[in-house]
């Protein structure tokens, strides 16, 4: 974003140069004289009293001023900050896709908000699961998270419920924590815990709801060590920050969610062929164990589609990625390039392989669900030819499946 050089920037808003001050004490000061001059007769005591009256004028003149001044200087505060917040959010949401997940992102966010508010020094954001309405703290500055993630409250125990008799729809400033949190039902331990996270014990706190989509997401708590820190005018900055947030996190989702649905495969949620291959180009090779690529096809897809329907002929496909994911959870490329081929990439040895593959056509064995998901694989050492590999694998793939075949028929 541009930052302007104009008046505006360098704070000289609504103010008057000398020439305007000559005129404004001048002028009335001419018509006094004139005055006591014309219109009264001269003596000495005239002349105190036009002096008397020329000093009470100077007097309220300055003060006016300096009054009017300082109502500018506090404007121009306000002006800033809402800049600033403006900044910060325009910021967020065009870095959106810098951000590795959600939880990086409201950690930003955080952070720009104590940097923006001056009676800030501490803060969290507490997320609401909107199903059973438990509170849990995502991101803290200045506290102890690991120690706050230890709290099993609800959206009825904060205050921010309380305060706003469960409508959870305002900035709410307390400027007594502990008053608040004693009249609470959480437990004394509980209270301890929000009361000393802090390296200093916290005293004052502002909370403002963010609503996503007409739907409580989370709160976002401003705290800081001395009583009193926030008034109505924080109370409005906050205001404008969480609304800017509110529309910040929902640009960060929808794009995540389009990203989600350009690099993976909509069934199953692994990567699509053209995300996996991208992510070759970031596979960490490891000489001592060696890297494999691992092509499998489903023998049995067309069956269960003609005896079971094309719903159960879905359920095994993801049936056999789930199981994939849980063969390999990390430290694995996989991917579905369309029908019944899935793709992995992974450390070995070989052996180490071929046993996880037998778990996962055990894994694949459930006769609950009256069909048995049966595959195909054939593996290739993989050393960054990813066309030689391919072309390797998939030829061992095809040989397994064919000999299958013969030995079902013989």
């Amino acid at each position: 974003m541009v930052k302007q050089q104009d008046s505006l920037k360098r704070k000289k808003i609504d103010t008057l140069d000398f020439r305007y001050h000559i005129v404004l004490l001048v002028l009335p000061l001419i018509l006094f004289s004139l005055v006591f001059t014309f219109a009264m007769p001269s003596s000495q005591h005239d002349f105190l009293s036009l002096s008397l009256i020329c000093i009470v004028y100077l007097f309220g003149y300055s003060l006016s001023y300096y009054l009017h001044q300082g109502r500018i200087i506090r404007l121009w505060q306000h002006l800033e900050q809402v800049v600033n917040i403006n900044d910060a959010t325009y910021e967020l949401v065009h870095l959106s896709s810098q951000y590795q997940d959600e939880h990086a992102f409201l950690d930003a966010l955080l952070n720009k908000a104590v940097g923006v508010i001056d009676g800030a020094e501490m803060g969290s954001i507490i997320l609401v699961n909107p199903r059973t309405n438990e509170l849990k703290f995502e991101c803290t500055v200045g506290l102890d998270l690991l120690q706050l993630q230890k709290l099993k409250f609800h959206l009825e125990q904060s205050f921010e419920f309380r305060l706003t008799d469960g409508r959870c729809d305002r900035v709410v400033v307390i400027d007594n924590m502990q008053h608040v949190n004693a009249a609470s039902n959480l437990t004394q331990e509980e209270q301890d815990i929000l009361l000393t996270a802090a390296t200093q014990p916290i005293r004052s706190t502002l909370s403002s709801p963010i609503h996503i989509d007409g739907k409580l997401y989370a709160m976002l708590n401003l705290d800081s060590g001395n009583y009193g820190a926030f008034n109505d005018y924080d109370r409005n900055l906050v205001g404008i920050l969480t609304h800017e947030a509110s529309n910040a996190i929902a640009l960060y989702q929808k794009s995540q969610q389009i990203q989600k649905l350009a690099n993976t495969d909509p069934l199953t949620g692994l990567y699509n062929r053209k995300r996996f291959e991208e992510r070759l180009s970031q596979w960490q090779h490891k000489p001592q164990l060696g890297s494999f690529l691992v092509i499998l096809d489903m023998d049995n897809l067309k069956t269960i589609n003609d005896i079971h329907g094309h719903q159960a002929g879905d359920h095994a496909i993801t049936a056999l990625a789930d199981a994939m994911k849980t063969i390999w959870p990390h430290k694995a490329l996989l991917g579905r390039f369309g029908g019944d081929e899935f793709v992995l990439i992974c450390h070995g040895p070989e052996h180490k392989l071929v046993k996880e593959l037998a778990e996962l056509a055990a894994l694949l064995d459930n006769p609950k669900a009256g069909f048995k998901v049966q595959f195909s694989a054939g593996i290739a050492d993989y050393q960054g030819d990813w066309h030689q590999a391919f072309k390797q694998a998939d030829s061992a793939m095809y040989l397994e499946k064919r000999t299958k075949k013969s030995l079902k028929q013989a």
